[in-house]
C-alpha cells in the first residue's frame, strides 16, 4: 500500500513511542481491518511491546484517496473493546 504519515499520527507516534517499522508492519499485514466511516478503515494487530502485555496497535487510514493518510495511530489495551471476531 503506498500511504503518506499525516503530520498529526507523526506527532502521535513520537509521542507514544510506536515506530514507523510497526506502522508498516500493521500495514502491511493486519491481523484485521475495521471499515470505519465512508473512506477510512482501522488497520489493527496484536502487539507485545516488549514487557510481556499484548497490545493492539491501531493505524486509522483515509483510503479513498491516493497514496492513502495514515491519520492517527494509537495503542491500547481495550483489545476487546476493539476486536472483531469473524
Amino acid at each position: 500500500m503506498k500511504y503518506k504519515i499525516s503530520r498529526h499520527a507523526q506527532t502521535e507516534m513520537k509521542r507514544r513511542n510506536i515506530s514507523q517499522f510497526l506502522v508498516e508492519s500493521v500495514l502491511n499485514a493486519p491481523g484485521q481491518v475495521i471499515l470505519e466511516e465512508e473512506g477510512k478503515k482501522v488497520y489493527q494487530s496484536k502487539i507485545d511491546f516488549g514487557s510481556g502485555k499484548t497490545f493492539l496497535l491501531r493505524v486509522t487510514v483515509v483510503n479513498d484517496i491516493n497514496p492513502a493518510v495514515v491519520i492517527t495511530v494509537y495503542k491500547t489495551s481495550k483489545i476487546e473493546k476493539y476486536w472483531r471476531e469473524i
